[in-house]
């Protein structure tokens, strides 16, 4: 999970750089990355770019909705506090894009 805000980006790479890590001894992975929008400017593209330099690919972008703030504060999912929402639904196309994804990288950090 990333943003286009700088230190989720390095952070998100630092976590590249452990997958390389244990790449060989654990057969671990990346299989994509996932923006949690912050509103930045050109996030998307950002976020596109950087999955590219990284060898992989952005498999959903949700964007940011202050429904999940309201869904925190009642201590619910955002399905559970209300699944009608179209933010609700953002959720349940990324869990199927999780589920159907078949690439798996060992990124370049």
């Amino acid at each position: 999970m990333v943003s286009g805000e700088m230190m989720a980006m390095y952070a998100a790479n630092n976590i590249c750089k452990g997958i390389v890590k244990f790449a060989e001894a654990g057969g671990v992975r990346l299989g994509g990355v996932i923006c949690n929008s912050r509103k930045v400017d050109n996030e998307w593209e950002m976020i596109e770019a950087f999955a590219d330099k990284l060898g992989t690919r952005m498999i959903h972008f949700i964007p940011r909705e202050n429904l999940v703030q309201r869904a925190e504060i009642n201590r619910k999912t955002v399905i559970e506090f209300d699944p009608a929402h179209s933010q609700a639904d953002e959720y349940r196309t990324l869990a199927r894009k999780i589920e159907a994804n078949e690439i798996h990288v060992i990124p370049s950090p």
